[in-house]
């Protein structure tokens, strides 16, 4: 049954998704896409000091493409969820709830920038950038930020490290968040008994 929402528009002048507390199959994709590609870089930076040697470059490398990704990926996110605006919370969700549900939200949103960006200075700062050029999973060359790389060794070199850190830095608040989000899905699908999955997975119903 559409909601009472269903005939509004929005940013972009474009109706919601007609089945109310679904989110649109583009909206899902996207969301799996990317949650699946971070926790694949996330799981290669718990294991790249483990691997031999001569794995640990294509794995580096791998870690940069997937991140390019994400933040490309990004983009098409945010863009769709302008024209399409998120279907509502259950009526019986807390404000509590809700305000903290958008927070987290719109934290996760800055992450995914925030992470690709901040690695991507940190990468165009290294010493070794023009000796190892970024091929995206090894197909095509795509580009490190030219005016950082035309800066002076002192200059990238401090970059470089500041760059690391703070990348290093929003890891670890990526980590609470994502713990916070997937607690606050299981919290509503299991104790509070509602269809929270099925708002964001392409099967099953929502009440």
């Amino acid at each position: 049954m559409p909601n009472s929402d269903s005939t509004a528009t929005g940013a972009l002048g474009v109706k919601p998704h007609p089945e109310a507390g679904r989110y649109t199959g583009i909206a899902m994709l996207l969301h799996w896409l990317i949650a699946l590609m971070i926790l694949t870089n996330l799981a290669i930076v718990w294991i790249v000091d483990y691997v031999p040697d001569d794995d640990v470059r294509p794995l580096v490398n791998t870690h940069k493409s997937i991140g390019i990704t994400v933040l490309g990926l990004a983009v098409l996110r945010v863009l769709w969820r302008l024209a399409n605006p998120p279907p509502p919370l259950p009526p019986e969700t807390s404000r509590f709830e809700k305000t903290a549900s958008h927070a987290v939200h719109m934290a996760l949103y800055a992450l995914i920038f925030l992470m690709p960006l901040t690695g991507y200075i940190h990468d165009s700062a290294w010493e070794g950038a023009v000796r190892n050029p970024n091929f995206w999973f090894g197909l095509f060359e795509w580009p490190r930020i030219g005016v950082i790389m035309a800066q002076s060794d002192a200059t990238k070199l401090w970059i470089h490290g500041t760059f690391s850190t703070i990348h290093a830095s929003l890891g670890y608040v990526l980590y609470a968040l994502l713990a916070l989000h997937i607690a606050a899905a299981l919290k509503h699908q299991f104790i509070d008994h509602q269809t929270e999955l099925q708002r964001i997975l392409p099967w099953g119903r929502v009440r």
